[in-house]
Order: C-alpha cells, then structure tokens, then sequence
C-alpha cells in the first residue's frame, strides 16, 4: 500500500494524488500519522498517509485492456450512431415479438450501414427470454469502440426501439464477436473484487454506469453473498450499481 508524506496531511494527500494521476473521489486514503512539529528541531515529523485507487478504478483500467484486445488493436474509431429510435419507429407500434425483433434487425443493419461498417444481423433466442442481436463483420473493433461506447450506444438504442415498437416488454442484447462473453467474464471478476472491497472496508463503492443486462450480472453474482447487497441508481443510459454493506452484519 503506497505511503506519502508531506509537512501537513493536506500536502501529503496531494503529493500522492499528483504521483498517482488520481482525482480525490478515486481513492481511498487512509491517515496513518499527523505532522510532528518538534522541539527545537528534534521529534519533528513529517504527516504520512496512504492512498490506493478504489476498487473501482482498479477494474476500469482492466476492463479497458480486455477490450483493447478485442478490438484487435484497431486505431480507427467509427462515429458514434445518430440515427434516432424515435423517427425509426414513428410508423410501429403495437408489434409481436417476432415482427418487432425483425424491425430492431433491420433498423441495426441501416445504423451500421450509414456507419460505413456494414454488418450482418443475426437473431438469436436465449432460454430466458431474453434476445441476443449478433452484428457480424470484418471490422469489429469500429462496431465496439474504445471502451465498448459504440456497441454500448447501439445497445441503448436496440433497447429503446424495442420498448417504443413491441407489445409486449422485450429484452435485448446488442453484440460483435465475442465481446460480450469476455464482457461477463470481466464483470464477475469485478463482482468478486468489489465484494471484497467492501467487507474490508465496511464502505459502498459506486461502479460506472453500464446496460441493465451488465447491473444485473454483477447482481447475480453477488445475490448469495449475506455480507453484501446491491441496487442501481441514476437513469439510463447513465445508470450504476451500488455495492454495499448489509447493514445486519456491519
């Protein structure tokens, strides 16, 4: 655990935020000893202090190296996509499952056409009801982005369709390759980490906003442990997972 000192407690937190690139509300410092004036110069004392980035930051930077791998180092960002569920569904309404999960597959390909990445949508039915959108293409590190924004957006974007054309509430994955398998793979070792961090602290800690399907991963993972509960707050598409405590046991 890094140890910084410095005249005061103040100087000495801000000497290890400024070595450690951090911003105040990513770590988590701990006061090990106050600043000792002294006596005619002897006993003096610097203040030290300890700071470590939280659980969270931890994860952020291993998340953004898994996918970095799977975009297969590719430099070349496509645009963020506008086209607007809104306009796309202003003539459907009201759809069966089948008919609105052909629109969303349809309404997928024009988005990455108009990307300039075209990409074939195949469907694909989950047990549990819930519907996987499978864009196949060359290029899928344009249709992931860095840090996964651009498949996020189209996420968001298939969900929203979704609500505003079908009947009935449907659920929606958007996904490119095997991103979202590696995704998972990375969000239960989030789970497991954060857990972690909270018994030892006795303290929440607040993950980055992600998709529903991703909340409710971490959720599933941590649903049996009695030491530890979980809730979302925020809105879509800004939404996060609280990690804390249950109260019966801090």
């Amino acid at each position: 655990m890094p140890v910084y000192e410095g005249p005061t407690i103040d100087e000495a937190i801000a000497q290890g935020l400024q070595a450690l690139g951090l911003k105040k509300e990513k770590v988590e410092i701990e006061i090990l000893t106050d600043a000792k004036k002294g006596f005619l110069g002897m006993g003096k004392k610097a203040a030290r202090v300890s700071i470590e980035p939280t659980v969270a930051e931890e994860i952020t930077e291993a998340v953004v190296d898994t996918v970095d791998v799977l975009v297969e180092e590719s430099i070349e960002v496509a645009p963020e996509p506008i086209s607007e569920p809104a306009e796309a569904a202003s003539q459907l309404v009201e759809l069966e499952e089948g008919e609105a999960v052909k629109e969303l597959a349809l309404y997928l390909t024009n988005i990455t056409n108009e990307m300039g990445v075209p990409a074939l949508v195949k469907i694909q039915h989950e047990a549990n009801g819930l519907i996987v959108m499978n864009l196949e293409t060359s290029k899928q590190g344009m249709l992931i982005g860095k840090h996964g924004k651009i498949l996020n957006a189209l996420q968001y974007l298939a969900q929203v369709f979704l609500h505003r054309v079908a009947k009935e509430k449907l659920s929606v994955v958007v996904n490119v390759g095997n991103y979202r398998q590696k995704r998972e793979e990375v969000l239960v070792r989030l789970a497991q980490r954060t857990a972690e961090k909270v018994k030892e602290t006795g303290r929440p800690v607040f993950l980055e906003p992600m998709p529903a399907f991703e909340r409710k991963m971490i959720h599933s993972a941590l649903s049996k442990d009695d030491y530890i509960k979980t809730h979302s707050e925020g809105e879509d598409p800004y939404r996060y997972l609280v990690v804390e405590p249950a109260k019966k046991y801090f």
